[in-house]
């Protein structure tokens, strides 16, 4: 009856516009009492789930994506890349996408990414011909890569809720973010040069060394951030946890005492906004769990992989019904919810199967980061269509364009799970 039941639930709650927390947290009390168990073990689940040191790395790296986009750092990195690839025609665009994948490095957030590169690469692409339907699509579909290039917020979250290494999951996903960053730069050179925007003047090559050293030297600084980040954690100095504080205080001195393009009392509206957007995000990884303790006492996950079994006799098949479920799923519940509640059940039926845990995370990441490009929630879509002063559906037919590169690359992602596991 649970397997039923407890689904129709959350599918109604959310439907009527209930919030994700109140909702996971009502299906665990009515849950629980309908088992009569005592309430108090949803409230001892949450506590527990909240008392996790990995945990801790989630607030820092918000707060530091909020720290370099107030501080300017996002902007030099804008320059930067604008310096690399800016003589191509189409190369503005490109350098969209190679500053969201630096910023990536940096902040762990999608829709961090896309606001800080949205706001600087928008106007400057519109400025120089681009569609403004085109030139939001393209900030919100790079944007993504926050979500897959380490170190992100859902592999963290993932890590937590399926008890799968985090720095695994952080080395696992740097080929699968190359290779989708590369997609869709390769896709803006080839619209450009076939749509006919974005004109360029010839670049003697000594002028294009000099404005990238120019450009180099104005954001060494910026850069030596994710060398600092990644670095550290992989060569064993530190761990994730411990470089997101890093990462907060390398980003305090560089705005406050380098830069100097964010004022103090500025800087106290950084750490609200960013107090603001954890608590959203804790919350609902403290639901989840008293959620996650329902599912388990009604044995929800060993039946629906009893279920998926009895459908899906291999792993493709069974790839591509999870891949389907999750695109749909993505499509109206936030990339982090529909994590803490669909891991839990899915890894270990994709274990069965037998498929790397790590493998499986990038492969659900890198879905459920699709369904931020997507309405009615995609988080991305909306960031990027407000700073470019458009309504969504004016950016539905190029959208759509790239969404289908990005299906393009969960298939491989899928289907050759080298690219998840060569690093590891």
């Amino acid at each position: 009856m649970a397997i039923t039941f407890i689904p129709l639930l959350l599918a109604i709650l959310l439907a009527i516009g209930v919030p994700v927390a109140a909702t996971l947290g009502l299906i665990s009390f009515f849950g629980l009492w309908q088992r009569g168990l005592p309430s108090v073990s949803a409230i001892q689940s949450m506590f527990a789930s909240l008392d996790s040191f990995s945990l801790m790395a989630v607030p820092f790296y918000i707060l530091a994506g909020n720290i370099m986009q107030a501080g300017g750092i996002s902007t030099r990195l804008v320059r930067l890349a604008n310096a690399l690839v800016g003589w191509l025609r189409g190369g503005l665009g490109s350098a969209a996408v190679l500053t969201s994948m630096i910023f990536a490095c940096i902040s762990g957030s999608s829709s961090a990414t896309t606001a800080a590169v949205g706001a600087t690469t928008i106007p400057a692409m519109a400025k120089k011909g681009y569609p403004k339907p085109f030139a939001a699509s393209l900030v919100a579909a790079s944007g993504e890569l926050g979500a897959i290039i380490p170190p992100s917020l859902p592999m963290i979250i993932y890590g937590l809720v399926t008890n799968v290494s985090i720095g695994s999951l952080f080395i696992a996903g740097i080929i699968p973010g190359v290779m989708i960053g590369s997609s869709l730069i390769l896709l803006v050179l080839v619209w450009a040069a076939v749509a006919g925007f974005d004109k360029t003047e010839a670049v003697s090559p000594r002028q294009w060394i000099a404005g990238v050293f120019s450009a180099l030297w104005d954001s060494l600084l910026a850069l030596f951030m994710p060398v600092l980040i990644l670095g550290g954690i992989y060569s064993g100095i530190f761990t994730p946890t411990e470089a997101s504080v890093v990462a907060v205080g390398y980003g305090l001195i560089v705005s406050l005492f380098v830069y100097r393009e964010v004022s103090l009392p500025e800087m106290g509206q950084v750490f609200v906004r960013s107090a603001l957007t954890s608590a959203g995000i804790l919350l609902i990884v403290a639901v989840a769990a008293a959620f996650g303790f329902v599912l388990t006492i009604n044995r929800i996950p060993q039946q629906v992989g009893l279920w998926i079994s009895m459908i899906a006799q291999d792993p493709i098949t069974f790839l591509i019904l999870v891949n389907i479920l999750l695109l749909v799923v993505g499509m109206f519940l936030e990339t982090l919810a529909a994590i803490v509640i669909l891991g839990p059940i899915l890894v270990p039926v994709a274990a069965s199967f037998g498929i790397d845990p790590v493998h499986f995370g990038i492969i659900m990441i890198a879905n459920l980061a699709i369904g931020m490009l997507t309405p009615p929630i995609g988080v991305n879509l909306f960031i990027a269509s407000e700073v470019a002063g458009l309504k969504v559906e004016q950016m539905i037919r190029s959208l759509l364009v790239f969404i289908a590169v990005l299906i393009v690359n969960l298939a491989l992602i899928s289907y050759l799970p080298i690219l998840s596991t060569a690093l590891l």
